[in-house]
């Protein structure tokens, strides 16, 4: 009896200790405003749900990323969620290899997801609108900060510049003082904000982009809580109509030519974990905080 009772005390144990741990849970918040495009991965989404436009109905499956790699093989989904994903949605990692090279930009290494209906001269440029996402760093896949980072930004229809960009590490050209902060530049590379990279907790964003002012709010916070104004508005130049994008594209070192020559290390194993990404109408001046 006292054998039976231990097996039956141990077999217990091992089941609670085999159990999954449990989704992390946060102070969350839904959006408030009418929403233009919604980049939030719903909960077990399988990664192969993103390589095709069959099913891939929240980001372009085509665009940016590796010549030889299906977004399967480049996202990965954390158990970890923030502020705005709410119970039905989940993190998402976009992560670099050695084959993140995209059409012939070999001083590159990038990975960019696209809102699905985002188009060059479509609703995202225009009127007034918020764009929205949290970050958090990846200890297993960091970031190598001696190298400059676009992380989310809204290219102009003609590629010629990024209206407004969020960018990590240093950037190529300045100094390398702020390179573990994140940045909020406008197309001239001017800085419209600054916080430092926090290595454990979740950091929210969102830009209030007024395409009829020409203006940009910034508004911030760190871990579950509510987002304050930190910037402006501020004046920024936003003409050029284009798409928006969030992922990571790293720039070399070592070459004046960067989308084509430079330095990157080889044996790349790099990620950044992204949660709350979308896009909202801020036309009444409504802004999820």
């Amino acid at each position: 009896m006292y054998t039976q009772t231990l097996f039956s005390l141990v077999a217990a144990a091992s089941t609670v200790l085999a159990a999954p741990s449990p989704r992390p849970r946060v102070n969350r918040a839904d959006p408030k405003c009418p929403i233009v495009f919604d980049g939030r991965v719903p909960l077990n989404t399988a990664p192969t749900f993103f390589d095709t436009s069959a099913t891939n109905t929240i980001f372009n499956p085509d665009f940016v990323k590796g010549n030889d790699l299906k977004w399967s093989q480049i996202l990965k989904f954390p158990n970890d969620s923030s502020r705005f994903d709410g119970s039905k949605f989940t993190a998402v990692e976009v992560t670099l290899s050695d084959k993140s090279i995209f059409q012939k930009q070999n001083g590159f290494r990038r990975a960019g997801l696209q809102f699905s209906k985002d188009a060059a001269d479509g609703e995202g440029g225009k009127g007034v609108k918020t764009l929205h996402w949290s970050v958090k760093q990846d200890a297993a896949r960091p970031l190598n900060l001696t190298h400059e980072y676009l992380n989310v930004w809204h290219e102009a229809a003609d590629f010629s510049n990024n209206q407004i960009q969020f960018q990590a590490g240093s950037i190529i050209g300045k100094s390398n003082a702020d390179k573990n902060n994140f940045k909020i530049l406008d197309r001239n590379g001017n800085s419209l904000y600054s916080v430092a990279i926090d290595k454990k907790q979740w950091q929210n964003f969102a830009l209030k982009l007024d395409y009829l002012k020409n203006q940009v709010t910034i508004y911030y916070s760190a871990g579950t809580a509510e987002l304050k104004s930190v910037a402006g508005p501020k004046s920024v130049n936003l003409a050029g109509g284009g798409q928006f994008q969030l992922g990571i594209l790293k720039k070399p070192t070592g070459s004046s030519d960067v989308v084509n020559t430079g330095y990157q290390s080889p044996n790349l194993n790099e990620g950044q974990i992204y949660g709350g990404f979308f896009l909202e109408d801020s036309a009444d001046g409504c802004v999820s905080l």
